[in-house]
């Protein structure tokens, strides 16, 4: 059975779902023995600090608008302990893909934040996290959330180990660099076999880049029912999906770490999704 980090203080109530759905899918985990949980640890506060300019690090844990609020959520201590255990989490599963294959983290909130700010439901961006925390390893991100990965694309620009691969029904401002590609498939014309294209020219990536550990963002807003979801998308194409990319990472021997990135349906199918994601993940490791 491989592991996934989690804590009970990665739940924080806010306005959307997106942090209260990491306690339903860690129970739905345990109760289904899909994998076994690690307590994560905590982060040394200065490792946010070279991620992230200082002065937003700071902003945030001192929760001094409108700088500690960027992501958009309300700030308040427990919304700041939960992002910080989650950011150890980011570390500890990496740590832990690296020397057993597979991790999970049942987290979300990275891929909009930008050196200077957070954004879109996210505070910091522990994608890039791993990438500054491994410098001598080769990151890829690959993004499967419906909106583009725009702070991890331009995290790109500073972190010479990370490369970013995002595939979006909406761009989000999200733009390519030397080490980020982006790939936009229509929410209403799509097809799930243009889907598969994408995902094949990522996997091709993946090997171009000689990958040592990848990062996958197993987003479940592109889902047929979701408000920012893609018509064609259902849940049968998003479990394949998972499965080609598990497969993919397990035939080829990188090490896979993956998040559970957006959703926003109504609780009791959200955290179905997103389990199906360990389900996916529990066929090859």
């Amino acid at each position: 059975m491989y592991k996934a980090c989690y804590s009970p203080r990665y739940f924080a109530v806010t306005h959307t779902n997106s942090m209260e759905k990491l306690q339903y899918v860690a129970e739905a985990v345990v109760e289904q023995s899909l994998a076994q949980l690690i307590e994560p640890g905590d982060i040394d506060l200065e490792i946010l600090r070279t991620l992230h300019e200082p002065s937003y690090v700071d902003a945030f844990l001192q929760g001094k608008k409108p700088l500690g609020e960027m992501s958009r959520f309300k700030w308040s201590e427990q919304l700041r302990d939960a992002v910080l255990a989650i950011q150890a989490g980011q570390l500890k599963a990496a740590e832990i893909a690296l020397n057993e294959g597979a991790c999970a983290n049942i987290a979300q909130g990275f891929h909009h934040a930008v050196y200077e700010c957070g954004g879109g439901f996210c505070t910091f961006n522990g994608l890039a996290l791993v990438a500054q925390q491994y410098p001598d390893k080769k990151i890829f991100v690959l993004d499967c959330d419906q909106h583009g990965g725009n702070g991890t694309a331009e995290f790109t620009t500073r972190l010479p180990n990370l490369f970013n691969f995002t595939i979006f029904g909406l761009r989000y401002g999200c733009r390519d660099f030397d080490r980020s590609i982006g790939r936009y498939i229509s929410r209403y014309d799509g097809t799930f076999s243009q889907y598969e294209q994408i995902l094949y020219e990522a996997f091709e990536q993946i090997l171009i880049q000689k990958t040592e550990l990848l990062i996958y963002q197993a987003g479940m807003d592109c889902h047929q029912a979701d408000p920012y979801g893609s018509a064609w998308l259902d849940s049968v194409a998003l479990y394949q999906r998972d499965c080609m990319v598990f497969e993919f990472a397990r035939k080829y021997r990188i090490p896979i770490m993956f998040v559970l990135a957006g959703g926003y349906q109504a609780l009791p199918e959200l955290v179905e999704l997103h389990v199906s994601t360990f389900r996916a993940a529990g066929q090859f490791y």
